[in-house]
């Protein structure tokens, strides 16, 4: 027998299979557009990691070009010991799904690239500008000191000023410094154009963009810095 359509028992029904059917709706949207989001993420996490092995290429290319380049990753500790069974290039792998800084880590990630038969180590920085976070990555020859290229971004910084860290020709500045001098971990000094450091290899920092050029400076120091062992165990090695 049909439901009378003009009872309360019919409208109730009605109601409740509609709310029914549209939370299955957006649960399914909603799991759909998280999973394209991550895929975002991964991707784009993936050309900066490239960005900063002097590869740009499109977000359709970067998962090939990435698979092609990082031969391995691996999280390592605070004495530059690699920690067992961490070793994977894939997203879900601990390398690529671990943040530099966070506390739950198991340890600091590290990429091991081979550009054109060379091997390069690529680590995570991050760090504070004038209006929020910035970050980025670092390309290390095999030496542990010299750099091969670098990658930085920014959450916030201001256009035409420190947002011009994320240009190639400020980055650019970094290819061939080093990291170490007589021994000793230096990092690299951003001063002021026209500026120069006498104890550490230096590039020109951003004209009006002293906050955030301090903190790529500060950056370098404390993020690449964490590095300090693994590094020189490299360093040592290749001497």
């Amino acid at each position: 027998m049909a439901m009378n359509r003009e009872s309360n028992t019919y409208t109730i029904l009605y109601a409740v299979v509609m709310v029914v059917v549209v939370a299955l709706g957006l649960a399914l949207t909603h799991q759909l557009l998280k999973d394209r989001q991550v895929e975002n993420e991964n991707i784009d996490k993936m050309q900066q990691i490239l960005r900063s092995l002097n590869v740009n290429v499109t977000a359709n290319e970067a998962l090939d070009r990435y698979g092609q380049l990082i031969q391995n990753a691996y999280l390592i500790d605070e004495q530059g010991v690699k920690v067992a069974e961490t070793e994977g290039t894939a997203p879900q792998d601990p390398a690529f799904s671990t943040e530099l800084g966070d506390p739950a880590a198991k340890g600091m990630p590290v990429y091991e690239a081979l550009v054109d038969g060379s091997l390069k180590y690529v680590i995570p920085m991050s760090g504070a500008g004038l209006w929020g976070g910035i970050w980025g990555y670092m390309a290390i020859e095999a030496d542990g000191s010299t750099i091969y290229g670098a990658e930085f971004d920014h959450s916030g910084e201001t256009p035409g000023l420190g947002a011009e860290i994320a240009d190639v020709a400020f980055k650019r500045q970094f290819q061939g410094k080093h990291l170490f001098r007589d021994g000793e971990f230096r990092s690299v000094a951003v001063v002021k154009p026209g500026r120069t450091d006498a104890h550490r290899d230096y590039v020109d920092g951003i004209s009006g963009g002293t906050i955030t050029s301090q903190g790529v400076d500060r950056m370098l120091r404390e993020s690449v810095g964490e590095y300090r062992d693994f590094l020189m165990k490299l360093n040592t090695a290749n001497q």
